[in-house]
């Protein structure tokens, strides 16, 4: 299963696996979050971690009624894969 959590005093979410932490930076304005920037670490990179990180934001998102602003060239990236997230998409 998928542990996505949000460290609200780091402005980021993360997702660990195998010991190793892949995050996405946030900016967050009322109920709107922009994600400023997706990194996985080389051990997770070509593994779908960082998807996985995006999947769990958008479960979070879709729980809490965020709206999310992909404001990095990953995090566009996907939405543009998922078009069953656009809903999700501020503005």
């Amino acid at each position: 299963m998928t542990v996505v959590i949000d460290n609200s005093q780091e402005y980021s979410f993360e997702l660990t696996e195998n010991g190793y932490t892949a995050i996405a930076d946030y900016k967050k304005h009322n109920e709107d979050y922009t994600i400023r920037h997706v990194e996985a670490p080389v051990e997770l990179q070509g593994k779908g971690t960082a998807s996985r990180l995006m999947e769990g934001i958008i479960a979070m998102a879709r729980q809490n009624k965020w709206k999310i602003t992909p404001n990095c060239p990953y995090a566009d990236a996907w939405f543009k894969r998922h078009p069953e997230a656009h809903d999700l998409l501020a503005g």
